[in-house]
């Protein structure tokens, strides 16, 4: 038998449906974000401006962080040594945990290797320490959480519509009242960038009973007078009971982390197997993340800077009739609606353009739903977003792209 046949045919799948990734070969310019080096396949460079970056205030070129991270690296070496159970726990990582808790107003906080492990491992050991644990999820939380969740028994897991509190409520009203509950929800959702109900959501939990696990991995940096994220912005951070973020977005550098009561945390560092069981950062991200996380609890400025970028260039989008979805976040989605066309713009975009935007489609987003998504930091300037906005309309009549709806023609 030729198995590779079988990855064969799910390759073709994949390329028929037009939603094959392909990924750039890009090299960032230290201290010139967003612009980037891109290396064709013929081995040919170009310059770009990377648009859909998730460095969303390139922290990632931030001179503090930079120069943390080659601190560390001449003090501690490159590696950790290990997980933190055995030789990984290094002072770098104490002390990124100290400022993340600081952060958010909590007890304690706990290093994970990235966003997604973060989500994943907690929410899945949180049914180990709750037995009979109910899980009520957004139907639009990210795979991580998703994963995790479905770590846990099947009866034990509800979905609510989409930010539908009156859902939440119904499914939390039927739920026995002595077992012990869960929301697991995000603040703000990336695809589409509309933020949760965060103090409607904290007063059912309230009225029911339930604990709240917040993802801010889209948030924390960005929101907020320290940058805690939307929790903080909205004036309930004290009650969310489990705060989960990420420090390979708004802090440029990599990982992810949990921040709670130290019981609860001192719990999921204890049952975690994707905690216990996973080689620890090296010294040099933690304390580039602690220096990220420090520089940007003072700099409220760059925050205002970022929102206004982002409004801008949604008001440019739609001055110029594209399709730009409403976004209550500093997330910019145009609408496509059909993967070929998505990609071909995509392609074009960077092939003529100098623009690098990729794709979105599925499973990422509903099929009928793709999108190209921007993210506007304060480094792109007026004359950037000119060139975009110029190509983006040209494009628009080239690639047969009806602007109403964005669906294909």
């Amino acid at each position: 038998m030729d198995y590779r046949d079988a990855f064969r045919v799910a390759l073709d799948k994949v390329r028929g449906e037009g939603r094959y990734r392909v990924f750039a070969d890009l090299k960032r310019h230290r201290g010139d974000f967003p612009r980037a080096t891109w290396t064709r396949g013929d081995g040919t460079t170009a310059e770009v401006v990377v648009w859909c970056s998730n460095d969303y205030l390139g922290q990632g070129q931030n001179p503090v962080v930079l120069d943390a991270m080659q601190r560390a690296l001449e003090e501690a070496g490159a590696g950790s040594g290990g997980t933190r159970n055995i030789s990984g726990t290094t002072h770098y990582h104490v002390e990124l945990e100290r400022e993340l808790a600081d952060l958010h107003g909590k007890e304690a906080a706990l290093l994970f290797t990235s966003g997604y492990v973060s989500n994943e491992a907690t929410l899945s050991t949180l049914f180990k320490i709750l037995p009979g644990l109910i899980v009520f999820s957004d139907a639009l939380n990210h795979n991580s959480m998703i994963s995790g969740i479905r770590l846990g028994p099947k009866a034990q897991r509800r979905v609510f519509r989409h930010n539908d509190l009156e859902h939440l409520e119904e499914l939390l009203r039927e739920a026995p009242a002595d077992a012990p509950k869960l929301i697991a929800f995000e603040s703000v959702y990336s695809m589409d960038g509309d933020i949760a109900d965060l103090p409607a959501t904290v007063a059912l939990a309230k009225k029911y009973g339930a604990m709240t696990y917040l993802d801010e991995v889209h948030a924390v940096g960005m929101y907020g007078p320290r940058g805690a994220g939307v929790a903080e912005r909205d004036g309930v951070m004290g009650e969310i009971d489990i705060v989960e973020g990420t420090l390979g977005k708004a802090f440029g550098v990599m990982g992810g982390y949990i921040a709670a009561d130290a019981v609860i945390v001192d719990a999921i560092r204890s049952y975690a197997d994707g905690f216990i069981f996973t080689t620890s950062l090296p010294p040099a991200l933690a304390a580039g993340a602690a220096a990220s996380i420090r520089w940007l609890k003072d700099h409220n400025e760059v925050r205002v800077a970022h929102q206004a970028r982002a409004a801008t260039l949604k008001a440019r989008f739609a001055q110029a009739g594209l399709p730009v979805m409403a976004s209550a976040s500093h997330i910019v989605p145009v609408l496509v609606g059909d993967a070929h066309h998505c990609k071909l713009i995509s392609d074009i975009l960077l092939s003529d353009h100098g623009v690098y935007v990729q794709p979105i489609n599925y499973p990422t987003v509903p099929k009928g739903t793709e999108r190209l998504r921007f993210t506007p930091s304060p480094g792109h300037t007026d004359a950037m977003m000119d060139d975009l906005v110029a190509a983006m309309e040209a494009l628009w009549v080239r690639c047969n792209v009806a602007r109403m709806g964005g669906i294909a023609a």
